[in-house]
């Protein structure tokens, strides 16, 4: 009998989730700044998903006798310091860094996701040593870490996702584990666990749900700053290689040339500065939307 009465709520719970989601975009959409915030990801996730179809050149494509051509009918935004087509190294770095930051903070989500539930969950002794372990990792310097991890296992965008997984895993986990203190004596979590439910059940269908408005919204504020990671790391030539398309090492390459080409440098460096501040304003506006007061208020 307790099985079914824990199991039966599943199909309404998924609905009700569903039509939770859907409020939730509606108020963001509602919002000018969200609007054009989700517009704009859109705009770039369309780019790096269609990348091949979407590039009028191949993006390594070399061709000497064009290099450094300003912005023509042929090079939209011209061409570099080896006759690439600039455009079509934006959309295909575009692939590279949504790619770059959706890996590396899914990667973050996952092991903060699953360490902060357990520590939360779990005894002290479990959540002490936890703690100790992410507030070390937190206290690491940034640079200093990718710059480490890269001279051991060499420049990659593996290695540059292993580096933003870590470092960003920490804040994951603080947010889990501390929804999970205040959670874990909800009264609908102690009457599942007097029915005889689980831990994991318990996680799964009663404190991941109430999870999903904080990680979103952590989620959305991060994914620029891996962005920046990615590009910071890539300017300095330990990041993503060439001839694979990034804006970071687009701009560094238009940094070597901004007296002879600054087209270079200023569509490497604009895209980095758009995605930025379309991500902030789409986190700003989940956290407003998400607001109980201001749900209230837009009812």
């Amino acid at each position: 009998m307790s099985d079914a009465m824990l199991t039966a709520p599943r199909g309404p719970a998924l609905l009700a989730g569903l039509g939770r989601a859907g409020a939730i975009l509606k108020r963001v959409m509602r919002d000018p700044a969200g609007a054009i915030a989700v517009t704009i990801i859109l705009i770039l996730i369309i780019a790096a998903i269609f990348a091949p179809l979407l590039a009028p050149y191949d993006p390594i494509a070399i061709a000497p006798r064009d290099r450094m051509q300003g912005p023509s009918a042929a090079h939209w935004l011209g061409t570099d310091q080896l006759g690439r087509d600039v455009l079509s190294r934006l959309i295909f770095g575009t692939r590279t860094a949504l790619r770059v930051a959706l890996v590396g903070t899914l990667g973050a989500l996952g092991v903060g996701l699953l360490l902060g539930m357990l520590s939360g969950l779990s005894p002290k002794i479990i959540d002490n040593l936890l703690v100790l372990l992410f507030d070390s990792l937190k206290s690491l310097p940034l640079i200093l870490f990718a710059l480490a991890l890269v001279s051991i296992y060499g420049p990659s965008m593996t290695t540059l996702i292993v580096v933003i997984t870590i470092s960003m895993a920490p804040s994951y986990f603080r947010v889990v584990r501390n929804q999970v203190l205040v959670l874990r004596n909800a009264d609908y979590v102690v009457v599942a666990q007097a029915m005889g439910a689980s831990k994991l059940r318990i996680a799964a269908m009663h404190l991941l749900p109430n999870l999903i408005g904080p990680i979103l919204v952590l989620i959305a504020m991060d994914i620029p700053a891996v962005i920046g990671i990615e590009s910071g790391l890539s300017f300095l030539g330990q990041g993503v290689q060439p001839p694979d398309a990034s804006w970071g090492n687009m701009l560094a390459e238009g940094y070597a040339y901004l007296r002879q080409a600054p087209h270079i440098a200023l569509t490497a460096g604009l895209p980095i500065v758009i995605a930025t501040v379309a991500f902030t304003f789409l986190g700003e506006t989940l956290r407003d939307a998400l607001d109980p007061k201001n749900a209230r208020r837009g009812q």
